[in-house]
């Protein structure tokens, strides 16, 4: 009998120019079990995967196809690293082809139609399809994501959040006011993907600092429908996403009101033992003041706990990279569940400094 060790796993990305699918590439291609057979991108038709991205010369040896020739129904696994609405266009023949899906975009994040219609401004074209995917978040969903099909991996502020409060909610019972949560964010540039923006020029975005979205953005449904999975009910959530100079990383500081039947809590304990097993999630002594550089192009989330003046405010902190743990190396640490091998496979890249 074949061990894990010897999986080999053929993968397919459909979109791979952007951030996130030269992010998947430049993993992929150093992932032991894993063979790249198909990137498709219609405009690059022909062209060496290196000639776009010269990090990958003497790596990654394949050129962009058009989807109708890339053969992507003999692969075990389709990343869709595209604009929202793709992947579940071709979810439903890549299925009847047993083939997995890992989808970084919004396709199977949101499990409420209406909010999905409401917020992405098209209909879902296979609800049948959404009922039974899985919201990939390991620390959170790992059982289930181990028996998926299909998978909606989350985004990236949505990770920072969920990971920052999940604690605050074991065993059901809920240590915090659930209808005062903030959520105060910042991400780098690289966010936006990879397109032509006045707003992500680098006269603009550089030396700036800004918020945006503040009166509605499309992670607000997505943290809501998950906090209240954790919460068991409503949640009232503020969440202000905030553009920084910076071209990837993520910081989000959690504002958390302590319910006055938990103020004897050891918060730090309490996270330390919750995490105390996850491999990508590192709880920071207390007192820690972590910083974006510490997981650049990890996959690591590295979170820090404060009780300012020992009083019913809780303070988290939580770091990520937001093209890696918030979005690639998370999409590949859901493909290591589903074809069971260790989850850290291919994923134990230690952060760059400076």
């Amino acid at each position: 009998m074949a061990s894990a060790a010897d999986t080999r796993i053929k993968v397919g990305i459909v979109g791979g120019t952007g951030y996130t699918g030269v992010e998947l590439l430049r993993l992929l291609s150093q992932h032991p079990n894993v063979e790249l057979r198909a990137i498709t991108s219609r405009k690059e038709d022909g062209l060496h995967v290196a000639d776009m991205y010269p990090s990958l010369r003497g790596r990654v040896d394949i050129k962009f196809q058009t989807p109708d020739a890339a053969g992507l129904e003999q692969c075990d696994v389709v990343f869709f690293a595209t604009p929202h609405g793709v992947a579940m266009a071709q979810a439903e023949s890549l299925l009847a082809a047993g083939v997995r899906i890992i989808d970084l975009a919004a396709d199977f994040r949101l499990q409420d139609l209406s909010s999905f219609e409401r917020w992405y401004k098209m209909q879902h074209i296979c609800p049948e399809i959404l009922k039974n995917s899985v919201y990939g978040l390991p620390e959170l969903h790992r059982e289930r994501i181990a028996q998926a099909k299909v998978v909606g991996n989350p985004g990236c502020y949505p990770t920072t959040v969920l990971l920052g409060v999940a604690p605050l909610f074991k065993g059901g019972k809920a240590l915090i006011d659930t209808d005062s949560i903030i959520a105060d964010c910042k991400s780098g540039v690289s966010g936006a993907g990879r397109k032509a923006e006045v707003a992500t020029l680098f006269s603009e975005a550089g030396d700036n600092f800004k918020a945006y979205g503040v009166m509605g953005h499309r992670h607000h449904p997505e943290i809501s429908e998950q906090l209240a999975l954790l919460a068991g009910g409503p949640v009232g959530l503020t969440f202000t996403p905030h553009l920084v100079p910076m071209i990837r990383g993520m910081f989000s500081t959690l504002y958390l009101r302590i319910r006055p039947e938990a103020l004897d809590t050891d918060f730090q304990a309490l996270y330390e033992q919750f995490y105390a097993n996850e491999a990508f999630v590192d709880v920071m002594p207390a007192g820690s003041l972590p910083e974006t550089r510490s997981v650049r192009a990890s996959n690591f989330l590295r979170i820090a706990v404060h009780r300012p003046e020992g009083g019913n405010q809780l303070v988290v902190l939580v770091v990520q990279d937001n093209l890696t743990k918030g979005a690639s190396g998370q999409a590949v640490q859901n493909m290591n569940l589903m074809f069971g091998l260790p989850e850290t496979t291919g994923l134990e890249h230690v952060a760059i400094l400076p």
